[in-house]
């Protein structure tokens, strides 16, 4: 792990004790309905309906996960770099009694062995920590069998460009859709370096790992908002600021 993936990680390990003290609003969110999105069901419906076994990239809070088996995933394996928020969800999961096993592991290099998962599932965060898309792309194609999808629910390359001002929208002087990477200066802060991937680039990266894209969309809502009273001018339905995309190894 080199300097940048390892200053990263104790970021990401700090900002993951937000899962701990919220343990038990975490918990009670699970116990709902989950939180996977409506149109994230719709895509995954087919899928989870042949009872697949899932492995999540880079799970963090572990929620996903519990909504995967609820919706009729067989069993989910998640893995995340931080060993708080894997810890965190291994403990809700045996609270809630659902099939979820957590791995404290780097991604790509995730271990799995090959052509062992019917569906991976990954993204509301995920792809930001990845500095090499293709190996990452290709360690999707490993895992996932003959058959089997990968499915991203993400936010979209363009909302780092993003202001919040709240009375319109506006492009930060100081990014670049096609820049490598920024430091984050917001959530999880502290100086974390994200990498840039624009849509093409996440694209290209799937399809020359040999996956098949069947569904791309993109939309307008963010996944996530740092604050609950918080209304960016951005976020109206202008501009893009996530998308989801279902991709198949062929058979």
């Amino acid at each position: 792990m080199d300097q940048v993936v390892a200053g990263n990680r104790a970021v990401w390990e700090q900002a993951s004790t937000k899962h701990v003290r919220e343990y038990d609003e975490l918990l009670e969110e699970a116990q709902g309905d989950g939180v996977l999105f409506p149109r994230e069901k719709e895509l995954l419906a087919p899928v989870l309906a042949k009872q697949p076994l899932v492995v999540h990239f880079q799970s963090g809070h572990g929620l996903d996960d519990v909504a995967l088996v609820k919706a009729g995933a067989r069993r989910v394996v998640s893995v995340d770099y931080s060993s708080v928020a894997a810890g965190a969800a291994q403990r809700r999961a045996r609270e809630l009694d659902v099939d979820c096993r957590y791995v404290v592991a780097e991604v790509p290099g995730v271990p799995v062995r090959d052509a062992s998962a019917d569906l991976v599932y990954t993204g509301k965060g995920a792809l930001i920590w990845m500095r090499d898309i293709d190996a990452w792309a290709q360690d999707v194609a490993r895992v996932v069998r003959p058959g089997g999808h990968l499915f991203v629910y993400e936010s979209h390359p363009a909302v780092p460009l993003w202001s919040w001002d709240q009375d319109e929208p506006r492009i930060r002087p100081d990014r670049s859709y096609f820049a490598k990477s920024h430091i984050n200066d917001t959530f999880p802060a502290n100086g974390a370096q994200e990498w840039q991937w624009t849509l093409g680039q996440v694209v290209t990266a799937i399809s020359n790992a040999g996956l098949q894209l069947q569904v791309l969309e993109e939309y307008p809502e963010p996944f996530w908002r740092p604050q609950d009273d918080t209304s960016a001018a951005a976020w109206s339905g202008r501009l893009p600021n996530s998308y989801a995309l279902l991709a198949q190894r062929p058979l």
